[in-house]
This record gives structure tokens, sequence and C-alpha cells, in this order.
């Protein structure tokens, strides 16, 4: 039976992190968080997510460190609430919301892809634009029919677009900066009120939305070399590189293009470049968006279609899932199944394809693998730790009560939302677990499968 190797480097794993966290989103998502707050002062936004993601990432960083195996936080859940009892019905709840999720996060690169595809393709209308969305998906599934390391490659080229995209929008910024601009506040801009409060937590929502994919390298646990050191720095230097390059790309954004403006466009990357530099250079750019957009939806794709196979694996999910392909040793089917669910979501709006996946995975993820980490601390003496967080429990404490904050500032909709596809997985889980007479109907009579 084919297994996975140990081909991926530093390099292969920090740039499979940050092409996914970097691609489209600050090029689409920063209008938003600009709207949301209404001004300048989402910086504060800025700084709340930021913190959030670092305090997070040095979670991941540990507990990746600790149990390199493909499928990240599913890893996470299993052993830190027990592979045979909540930690099987974590787990499976888990991959339950990244078929949610997961396809969500991959659509809203399709979508800001189309966004600024529109820079060359005007009359392109509303319905035909979904449906180009859908197919660039299915382009890149295509694609990704191929060994890991042939893909790493692929994948470097895509950062390196990244990082000359990135680059050059943040050169730009700084030559043509104004801080009249920059900072122009509007009245009342910090009031402070419960309203405030809660669009800075959507504002963060979205700002965390750009960190999405720091724990990316964590579902390619079992294809990483030398993990105990590689996924820690991986996890910390994507991060801190990717807070970097978004919060200079944002202050450039508002420095040359007067915010009212800004929060209305659908491709600011491009609105920015025209206003600096003309349009030959607007053009030249919304092209390397495109191909930045290109290298993110190809990471996520690679990263998420590693979770439904792992759990098929142990038995846990669908088993249908638990194949790799017979010659390019990868999960096909569960590629496919990712793909199909990313196609449909293009077709819904951006806004509301970014609240939705924040919602469908910060209870289970976020939340639930801080928790995890906590009980590997009390409970697994036999998990080594090769890399642990510094000044331990305040990071934790700090991305737990964050993203809870975050979670029901999303407004009743979304907060139920994502409460509800979890009691609808739960739902399942019991259903199946009955079933197979599995835990928590382990060792019951024979006749309680026949009730169902």
């Amino acid at each position: 039976m084919p297994e996975m190797q140990r081909r991926l480097s530093l390099l292969n794993a920090t740039n499979i992190n940050m092409a996914n966290m970097v691609g489209i989103g600050p090029f689409i998502a920063i209008a938003l968080i600009l709207k949301t707050l209404e001004g300048p002062q989402a910086y504060l936004a800025w700084i709340t997510g930021t913190l959030i993601a670092l305090a997070d990432g040095m979670v991941v960083a540990e507990l990746g460190a600790s149990i390199p195996a493909a499928g990240g936080t599913y890893v996470f859940l299993k052993e830190g609430f027990g592979p045979k009892t909540w930690g099987r019905m974590l787990a499976f709840l888990f991959v339950w919301q990244v078929l949610f999720a997961g396809p969500l996060e991959i659509a809203s690169g399709n979508i800001g892809l189309v966004q600024y595809l529109r820079v060359f393709l005007p009359d392109l209308t509303g319905m035909e634009g979904k449906f180009l969305a859908a197919g660039i998906c299915g382009l890149l599934v295509f694609a990704l029919y191929r060994r890991i390391d042939d893909i790493a490659k692929l994948m470097f080229a895509l950062w390196s677009v990244m990082l000359l995209t990135t680059g050059w929008v943040i050169i730009t910024g700084l030559l043509y900066f104004d801080p009249a601009l920059a900072f122009d506040l509007p009245p009342n801009a910090f009031d402070f009120s419960l309203d405030f409060i809660a669009s800075l937590g959507t504002g963060s929502a979205e700002v965390l939305y750009l960190f999405l994919g720091y724990y990316q390298v964590c579902y390619l646990g079992a294809e990483v070399r030398d993990p105990g050191r590689t996924i820690p720095k991986a996890v910390l230097y994507s991060v801190l590189a990717v807070a970097a390059i978004d919060i200079a790309i944002s202050f450039s954004f508002i420095g040359v293009v007067p915010w009212q403006q800004a929060m209305e466009s659908q491709f600011l990357g491009a609105l920015f470049m025209e206003q600096a530099l003309g349009p030959l250079a607007s053009d030249v750019l919304a092209g390397m968006i495109v191909l930045t957009a290109f290298g993110s939806i190809f990471a996520l794709l690679l990263g998420y279609s590693r979770v439904p196979y792992a759990a098929a694996r142990d038995g846990i999910f669908f088993r249908s899932l638990a194949v790799l392909h017979p010659t390019k040793e990868f999960p096909h089917r569960s590629l496919l199944l990712m793909g199909a669910g990313a196609m449909a979501a293009s077709f819904f709006s951006l806004d509301n394809v970014i609240k939705a996946l924040m919602a469908a995975r910060i209870l289970i993820q976020f939340v639930g693998h801080t928790v995890a980490l906590f009980l590997i601390r009390r409970d697994r003496p036999d998990i080594q730790r090769p890399f642990r967080m510094w000044a331990y429990p305040l990071p934790a404490i700090i991305s737990l009560v964050g993203y809870i904050y975050v979670f029901l500032s999303l407004g009743g909709t979304f907060v139920m939302f994502g409460i509800g596809t979890l009691l609808l997985g739960a739902a399942v889980y019991l259903a199946m677990a009955r079933r197979q007479r599995q835990w928590p109907f382990a060792g019951r009579p024979a006749e309680v499968e026949t009730d169902a």
C-alpha cells in the first residue's frame, strides 16, 4: 500500500503556509475591514487579530511538533481528548467542519480571483463570474494530480510570485504614502460603545481570515522532514512574515487611496496601483494578484485534502476516503470531495463566505485544539514536546479568549450556523457510532444497534 514520504523542507513548509495565508486575502479583505469599522481606526482590528493569531500560532507550533501526522488539528483533538472516547467524536467533528469551512475558505480565493479578473473582463456578469470561479477551482484540482515533491516545486514558483506582488505594493506604498490620508479618522472614531466592540470583533475576524493557514503545514505533518524543528519554525515564521506583509499592504492602500473610496472597491489593489503609477501598472499588478490567488487556492486544496483522508484511515470518517492514488501517492478521493465543495461555495458572496467559514471552524478547531493542548500537557507525559511555547499558559489563554470573542461578534446568523453545523455533525457521528457500536455505544447489547 502506498505511504506518504517526508519530503518537505523548512523552506517548502514555510512557503506553503505563506502562499496559503497571503494569496488573494489582503487584496480583497482590507476593503471589508475598513468598511466594518468605517475608517482607519481599523488598525485596532489588525492589532487584535495579529495578537490572537500569534498566540494561537504558538499553540499550533507545540502541537504540530509533538504530533507530526497527516491531519493537523484532527490528530491534536484525538490525542488530547482521548482516541477512544471524546477525542474520537471531536476528531470526527473537526473533519465534519472541514467539509464546510475548507470549501468556504477555498471559495473565498476563487471569488477574489474573479474580482481581479474583472479588471480585464469588465463586462463579466455576476452569474458568469460565479461559474468562472467554480471552473478555476476545478482546474486547480486537476493540477494537484501529482506527487508532493512536484507540487512543492510548483508552490515555490507561486510563492515567489506572491513575494514579488506584495513587495511591489509595499515599496510603492512607501514611495507614495500620504499620512493625511492614512490617518484621516472620522469623528467619534473611538467611541467604544457596544456597537464599536462588536464591530471590532467582526473586523478582527476578517483580519484572522488573512492569517488562516499558519497551521497548514500541520495537515502535511506526515510529509515534513525533521518535524520537531521544521513545523514550529514554519508556523511562527509564517505568522510573523504575513503580519508584516499584510499590515504594510493595508497602510499602503489607505495611504494612497482615501479610505472612503477604498472600502467600496472590489479590486482595491488595482485601484491603488492606478492612482500611484497609472493604468498599465494597475493591469500588471492585477495579473500578478491573479497568479498569487492561484497559489493560495492551490495550497488550500493541498492541505485540506489530507484531513478527511487521515480521519478515514483511522476509521473515524467515511472509509472510502482512506485511499491514496496508486502511483502518485496522494489522497485523490479526499481532494475531489473538497474541490467539489469549494466549487459549490463559489456561488455565494465574499462577505458571507468569510463570516461563515470563521463561524464554522472557531469552536472545534481553534478553541478545540487549545483545550487539547492543556489536556496533553496535563495527561499525556508519553508525548514528547520538541517545542514548548513561550510563557505558557499565557499564549493559549489569549488564543482561547480571543477566538471566543471573535466568534460571538460574527452576529446571530453566523453564530447559529457555527453551532448548527457542529450539532448536525454530532448527530451524524452518534448515528454512525451506534451502528458500528463505537464510543459511546461500545459494549452495548446488539439490540441497541437494531433500535436505530
